[in-house]
């Protein structure tokens, strides 16, 4: 099985109470759910397994390269430019822009580690692979194996 990684749209949807052995795990996914976070004990869950995955390396946090590409692809998006892959892509709406920017920088990030994406988001990942080609797998399928 591949490394795998989660988008938080899978942590809030299915709730999984223990990662895979190996998985890797986004310090942006760590950002979104901190700030949809209940209450302080959860805040400071997710600080902790924040600490937890970077002290045994398995924390993906965006290089510089990351961000550059992060804004080459938002810069495609929007102008709705063609991907060498998939052909001509719709304009993204310049208000989803703030929206898919951390998307965009899951998708590097998990791409750059050579693991897959599971995510319920598929709508914005799959926009987002003609760009950046990104695996992924939807969070029912992933736990339905």
């Amino acid at each position: 099985m591949p490394r795998v990684t989660f988008d938080s749209s899978v942590f809030i949807s299915y709730k999984p109470t223990s990662l895979p052995s190996g998985s890797l795990l986004s310090v942006v996914v760590i950002q979104e759910l901190l700030s949809g976070a209940r209450d302080d004990s959860e805040v400071r869950e997710w600080i902790a397994t924040a600490n937890k995955f970077n002290k045994e390396g398995r924390l993906l946090v965006p290089t510089m390269e990351d961000w550059l590409q992060t804004g080459r692809v938002i810069n495609l998006l929007l102008r709705g430019l063609k991907s060498t892959a998939k052909g001509k892509t719709p304009k993204l709406p310049y208000a989803d822009k703030q929206r898919i920017i951390r998307d965009v920088l899951i998708a590097r990030t998990v791409k750059r580690a050579g693991a897959l994406l599971v995510t319920d988001n598929l709508r914005d990942f799959k926009i987002i692979s003609r760009y950046c080609n990104v695996r992924i797998v939807s969070g029912k399928d992933f736990f339905s194996r």
